[in-house]
């Protein structure tokens, strides 16, 4: 096996772009670590993430220490900072996005398990308190990434790209 030259490499991404015909949003609430931010900037723009809405204190992409990890990928996102959750979900509502909250809570149900549908908006939150009561309370959907090993939980951006991969690998996979 060899590794896939530019143009092999812009070939094989076109014939996926042309099989995604999907809307997806992401809401950050609270998600502080800057890093984290990047790193779900860079998978947005991987998974042609329509818009981001930056809740609370969320940095925004474009901060120091976010592009030091997006690796310049924030130049293909477009955000809105809003005070509270509870306004990104209503915002992503209004648009006619499905909200599904990626959280463990009583309630949960696995993520491969929930049908996403072909726009669907997924919420995420804080590294350690997690997604507010509010925020989701105001959500369709609550969803979790079964895990098998020793550790309880994932890094939010290591959440955010099982949650981004899922929904395209439904659509991709629907007769």
């Amino acid at each position: 096996m060899k590794q896939l030259d530019s143009t092999e490499l812009k070939r094989l991404h076109r014939e996926w772009r042309r099989r995604t015909t999907g809307r997806v949003a992401l809401v950050l609430d609270n998600v502080q670590t800057p890093v984290n931010v990047g790193s779900i900037a860079r998978l947005a723009a991987a998974y042609r993430v329509e818009h981001l809405w930056l809740a609370g204190a969320t940095p925004p992409p474009s901060s120091p220490g976010a592009r030091k990890t997006a690796l310049g990928s924030d130049r293909y996102l477009t955000w809105t900072a809003v005070d509270a959750g509870t306004d990104a979900v209503a915002a992503a509502s209004a648009l006619g996005f499905r909200t599904v909250a990626v959280e463990l809570t009583a309630g949960a149900r696995p993520l491969h398990e929930v049908d996403l549908g072909d726009h669907v908006c997924f919420v995420l939150g804080h590294e350690d308190r997690g997604i507010p009561a509010g925020t989701l309370a105001a959500c369709d959907a609550v969803a979790f990434i079964p895990q098998v090993g020793r550790i309880g939980s994932l890094n939010v951006a290591a959440a955010a790209a099982i949650a981004l991969y899922e929904t395209r690998r439904q659509e991709w996979t629907r007769p």
